[in-house]
């Protein structure tokens, strides 16, 4: 497997009266490859993995590695607030041939620490494929605290963490009691840049669905010290980052994949709804800035 850094792209499900289109992941999977972006995440937050059923959450994730054929690291999203679904969803994404899989803090039913090492842990050992750790706590209401991410660490199976609490220190503190192997990635794309400098890997992108070549430019450039080149990209696409979330997320993602021709539709699945007008207008004068439409 190639290694898992640079820039990941937590890709958007593309949907078609109501169904998944299959025909256009496929070809926003080219057009991300094409872009060099490092990696994919489907069924990720970004994939609307919460309102696909097990079947399309399953399909979405075969689908996906088979149309990579190993060109790049599918880590697939299996994360769910109940343990044994979560176990489910992991052994469907072992059996489709992906490379890890990212499983998100337990939403809803508010765990205690104790509880999410234990659901990691039994995820962990009943299923033999390299996890991702995802801390949202923007999204899931428990933050999982750095000493409880140095205790799954030492579990074989759990390379790294995605993480998406926006907080440097929190960043900082992971990486200061985790292992020197062990990844960590932003989970927040205004922070991957400055996260690389503290020992971040990368980033698991929402901006690369719409711009792979500059996010996986500016990771290749962080990673390798060019923090010049690094800045300027950040700084170029920052008011593009900032417009992915003008919304409720995925909408300005796919309202502007469907805008760049990318995919035929910008459907989202109920709760969520297309963008309003004055967030519309924020996308795309933010698009033409950054000369994608």
């Amino acid at each position: 497997m190639k290694p898992i850094q640079g820039a990941i792209t937590a890709i958007v499900t593309p949907m078609l009266d109501g169904q998944v289109d299959e025909q256009g992941l496929v070809d926003l999977i080219e057009f991300q490859i094409a872009g060099g972006i490092h990696g994919l995440v489907p069924c990720g937050t970004t994939g609307e993995s919460a309102t696909l059923n097990f079947n399309e959450h399953k399909r979405v994730i075969e689908l996906t590695v088979k149309t990579v054929n190993g060109r790049v690291p599918v880590i697939a999203g299996t994360g769910a607030n109940s343990t044994l679904e979560a176990i489910e969803l992991s052994a469907s994404a072992k059996a489709s041939g992906a490379d890890a899989i990212l499983s998100v803090v337990p939403y809803y039913n508010k765990p205690s620490q104790e509880g999410l090492y234990q659901h990691f842990k039994a995820i962990h050992d009943a299923v033999d494929i390299p996890m991702v750790l995802y801390n949202v706590p923007s999204r899931t209401v428990t933050n999982m605290e750095p000493a409880t991410v140095a205790r799954l660490a030492e579990l074989p199976g759990i390379i790294g963490i995605k993480e998406a609490s926006g907080n440097l220190n929190q960043i900082s503190a992971v990486i200061r009691c985790s292992p020197d192997d062990f990844i960590l990635l932003s989970g927040d794309d205004f922070t991957c840049m400055p996260t690389t400098l503290v020992g971040g890997k990368g980033v698991i992108s929402v901006t690369s669905n719409i711009e792979p070549a500059g996010i996986a430019s500016m990771m290749e450039a962080a990673l390798a010290g060019e923090l010049e080149k690094a800045n300027e990209i950040h700084y170029r696409l920052f008011g593009l980052m900032g417009t992915m979330f003008c919304y409720s997320s995925p909408a300005p993602a796919k309202k502007a994949l469907e805008l760049m021709g990318k995919i035929k539709s910008s459907e989202v699945r109920l709760p969520m709804t297309q963008m309003d007008k004055a967030s519309l207008v924020k996308l795309t004068a933010e698009m033409k800035t950054v000369g994608l439409i």
